[in-house]
């Protein structure tokens, strides 16, 4: 029941954020800008997005061999994929992560790993798209002009370092209390696991450089979308813009960021001294990209060798 009344809650969110953002945007000069070339550049994003999706991989394959649930490159491919369609029809931005946390249990992981293994993977994720809003902070402070929208940037800026420093803080501990409580037992072992992925020679300094390489991609996915329609933002305050969007919208609080991802890229536009009906507009084609992508990785999930012999569980996963 409590999982019922969340997803409505979700729906209702994402509706009404959809509903006040698409209030500002024509939708018959939305359609008219679309051109041949404009098709070349959404497929373009589309393809920067799979290449995307392949540095992801290649990161989470070290940090599960971290966690002790290596990974062939295929294998987490396809999991990869099937959770960008997941992403897409669970209520969140991050409902692929259960899903690949399943499936990667269910291939003899066991569950502790896997859960493990896509948290370290996500926090780090995190961290890093903290570091890229941290550093280009004097570059986008500037480029807003409004007091909200710079008391806005410094929140989630520092926020998002603080709870990412702290993380790490908290791995680095050598209290023994904290491996013992049930409170802090597993995000006390997942921070420890994510200092030495980080802080590894081995693994350190590629893990990083995905991690970053990730959060870079979704800026070009967006600009080659700001391409497609002509819109008048130059490259790099689409760099200054993204990241804060992107981070908020992986609040769990709509439907695959929909609604929350308008709503923040209208007003982060607006507060740029840009268009609020631009930023709504590269939003929307920012998300169908993405449900294009995921409209893929659903194909995958249909044929994979994990829905035939399980079935459908990852509607509910994990068990």
């Amino acid at each position: 029941m409590r999982r019922i009344v969340l997803s409505a809650a979700k729906i209702v969110i994402s509706a009404a954020l959809l509903y006040f953002a698409l209030r500002k945007v024509d939708p018959a000069d939305l359609a008219s800008r679309i051109t041949i070339t404009s098709l070349g550049w959404l497929a373009l994003a589309i393809a920067v997005t799979f290449v995307q999706i392949f540095a992801g991989v290649l990161r989470w394959r070290e940090i599960s061999a971290a966690c002790g649930a290596p990974l062939r490159t295929g294998q987490a491919m396809r999991y990869n994929l099937i959770g960008t369609f997941f992403n897409q029809t669970l209520p969140s931005s991050i409902g692929g992560d259960a899903v690949r946390l399943w499936l990667l249990a269910r291939a003899g992981a066991g569950w502790r790993a896997a859960t493990y293994s896509i948290f370290v993977d996500r926090a780090i994720g995190l961290i890093a798209l903290a570091v890229i809003i941290v550093a280009s902070l004097p570059w986008s402070y500037h480029l807003l002009n409004d007091v909200q929208g710079r008391s806005a940037l410094l929140l989630v800026d520092f926020t998002a370092l603080a709870g990412g420093g702290g993380f790490l803080i908290l791995g680095a501990l050598p209290w023994p209390w904290l491996k013992s409580w049930w409170a802090t037992h597993h995000i006390h072992a997942c921070a420890m696991i994510a200092n030495r992925v980080i802080f590894s020679r081995r693994r350190g300094l590629k893990v990083a450089a995905l991690s970053l390489l990730v959060h870079v991609l979704t800026v070009v996915i967006a600009w080659c979308v700001v391409k497609s329609i002509a819109a008048p933002v130059g490259f790099s305050q689409t760099f200054q813009i993204i990241p804060p969007v992107m981070l908020i919208t992986m609040l769990p609080i709509s439907i695959a960021g929909w609604g929350v991802r308008e709503a923040t890229m209208g007003l982060a536009f607006g507060f740029a001294g840009l268009m609020t009906t631009e930023g709504v507009n590269v939003s929307l084609l920012f998300g169908a990209v993405s449900f294009i992508v995921g409209a893929f990785g659903g194909l995958v999930w249909i044929l994979s060798a994990e829905k035939a012999a399980r079935g459908s569980a990852p509607i509910g996963a994990p068990e």
